[in-house]
């Protein structure tokens, strides 16, 4: 871990890398979960994260938090990454520890450090258009230093499986920049139709811009044991195996954005649009709108041949195999050399329940 403070008052990216992507499962696995596979043009997302951020900062001044497991791939991937700047988790205590380590480490580093919280399962673009926005969001936590920022997606459709946040009145002097009157949870179709018709609503990125004091601070009135914990392991990060997997699991929405939006804590919300081409690489439906769809409405990944096959998922990613459909439609077909997954498509989001099956009937060698 880097010992030698910066500079005060600099801007950090850090970037979220953990998780196992469960629901790109059988593509995403224990041993190479979704942030790590060459997805989108054959690069990884956590590369593509690693490239929007250096728009912003340079490559000293970005930091990636992920599972201790997969710190050797991430180094690898990321030359350019000084090895002190990798966090591993030694267990998966959800986003707010994902947050919270990071900006003690920072803050120890530099008291005034400003970070941009993001994310590595996204597809963002244009990457300039990103980079203004992450600027402005930016700049509205350094001017106030009572704020936490979140960066909110301009929607274009009534989308379930995004939350939504609930922008009020205009920053002044800053393009784009709102307050934040609340969150919103993954609403019924009616609701989100509801939502994008008001034009008051913009999807939650969950991506964050924030002081780490101001961080820590709201963590220090909120969640007492976990601003300590963290605390003292970025003090002593030789007991991060005692201290990390003692931390409470919790979200960043639940345990500090949410709450702080509600009038607790000491500071108040905001939210900068981003007006890109975003998609959160959560699941399937959402890596077939990055692979894009052929005539039939397929959207294909390697080898496969169709008959009067329409409306399909098919990812195969076992190269000495063809993946063949016949008269089938609205299926997800996933083929690699040890496991094949065939679901109907509006079945995806339960992708979750059948790798517990697969880790339970089969070996979690499948999993």
């Amino acid at each position: 871990m880097v010992g030698v403070p910066y500079p005060r008052g600099v801007r950090y990216v850090v970037i979220m890398a953990g998780g196992s992507g469960t629901r790109l499962w059988p593509l995403s696995r224990q041993g190479t979960p979704k942030q790590l596979l060459p997805l989108v043009g054959g690069k990884s997302l956590l590369r593509l994260a690693f490239e929007r951020s250096l728009a912003s900062v340079p490559a000293e001044r970005v930091w990636v938090v992920t599972g201790a497991a997969y710190a050797d791939v991430v180094a690898a991937q990321l030359p350019e990454l000084p090895a002190g700047n990798i966090l591993g988790e030694p267990v998966g205590r959800d986003s707010l520890n994902a947050v919270a380590w990071p900006a003690a480490v920072l803050h120890r580093l530099d008291p005034d450090a400003v970070i941009a919280q993001v994310s590595a399962d996204q597809v963002i673009e244009p990457v300039d258009v990103f980079a203004g926005c992450l600027d402005t969001a930016y700049a509205v936590a350094e001017a106030d230093p009572s704020v936490l920022v979140t960066l909110g997606v301009v929607p274009t459709s009534p989308h379930t499986g995004y939350g939504y946040l609930h922008r009020g009145a205009a920053l002044p002097g800053f393009e784009g920049a709102h307050a934040v009157l609340d969150f919103a949870e993954k609403p019924a179709r009616e609701v989100a139709e509801g939502y994008l018709a008001s034009g008051e609503y913009w999807w939650n990125s969950g991506m964050f811009v924030w002081r780490a004091a101001t961080l820590l601070e709201q963590l220090r009135l909120l969640l007492p044991a976990t601003h300590a914990s963290i605390t003292e392991l970025a003090e002593h990060p030789d007991r991060l195996a005692q201290i990390f997997p003692g931390l409470a699991r919790t979200s960043v929405d639940y345990g500090v954005m949410e709450p702080v939006s509600a009038g607790h804590g000491s500071a108040h919300v905001a939210a900068v649009a981003l007006p890109v081409s975003w998609r959160d690489v959560g699941g399937y439906q959402s890596l077939a709108e990055i692979l894009g769809t052929d005539a039939a409405g397929n959207a294909v990944s390697g080898l496969s041949v169709s008959i009067d096959a329409a409306d399909n998922v098919v990812v195969n990613d076992d190269d000495g195999s063809v993946v063949a459909l016949l008269g089938v439609s609205g299926l997800v077909v996933v083929r690699t050399p040890s496991a094949t997954l065939v679901a109907r498509a509006e079945d995806a989001e339960r992708i979750k329940e059948l790798v517990a099956a697969v880790t339970l009937q089969a070996g979690p060698q499948f999993a």
